[in-house]
Formats: C-alpha cells, structure tokens, sequence
C-alpha cells in the first residue's frame, strides 16, 4: 500500500530549510521588492481612480487630438503594468532566483 503523505524525514528537512538562513534572505529579499511595488502601484490606481472621481475636469483636459489626461493615465497604468513585470524578472534573474536554487541544490544534497 501506497501513502501519498511525505515521510517524517521529508517533511523535517523542510522544517530545517525554513529555520535556514538562506530561506529567511529569500523571504526578506522578496518582501522587500512585493511589498513596497504593490502599495507604490496601488497608490499609482487610486489616484487614477480618485482624479476619475473628483477631478472631471483635469481628467477631461484635452491633450493631444481626442486623447485627454484620463485616457493617458488609463493607458500608463498598462505601462506600469508591465514596467513591473520586467523589473521584477530582472530582479528575480539576479536577486531571488541565485538564492532558491542555491537553498534547492542544498535540499536535494540533504544538508
């Protein structure tokens, strides 16, 4: 008979990796870029949500042909959007991903 539940030793080299301070930097590193990126881009939407509220009249004001501050505004948060994305990737490629395969290859090892 086949358990599908982890062994005793898998689940306390686990334990063991958590308690590491490689996987506590992990956690740090990526706190410190998750965190302070999504209130920045939450702070980045409500304004646009509340100038689409409250400054009609801003967001009307006609920049360029049809396009006006909303329309600017609504298409630079796609902007962000992805802006973020590709930092994150380049910050993941350097910062966060050297440290999880360093934390995997130690796992797999056994340490």
């Amino acid at each position: 008979m086949t358990t599908d539940a982890p062994d005793s030793t898998t689940s306390e080299k686990y334990q063991a990796v958590q308690r590491s301070e490689d996987f506590a930097r992990l956690r740090k590193t990526l706190r410190g870029f998750i965190f302070p990126m999504t209130v920045a881009f939450f702070l980045w939407y409500a304004l646009y949500v509340l100038l689409s509220a409250y400054a009609r009249g801003f967001m009307g004001l006609k920049l360029v042909g049809n396009i006006n501050v909303a329309l600017l505004l609504g298409l630079l948060q796609f902007v962000t959007t992805f802006l973020i994305a590709w930092y994150y990737a380049r910050f993941a490629a350097k910062r966060v991903d050297p440290l999880a395969d360093k934390i995997q290859n130690e796992l797999k090892a056994g340490r």
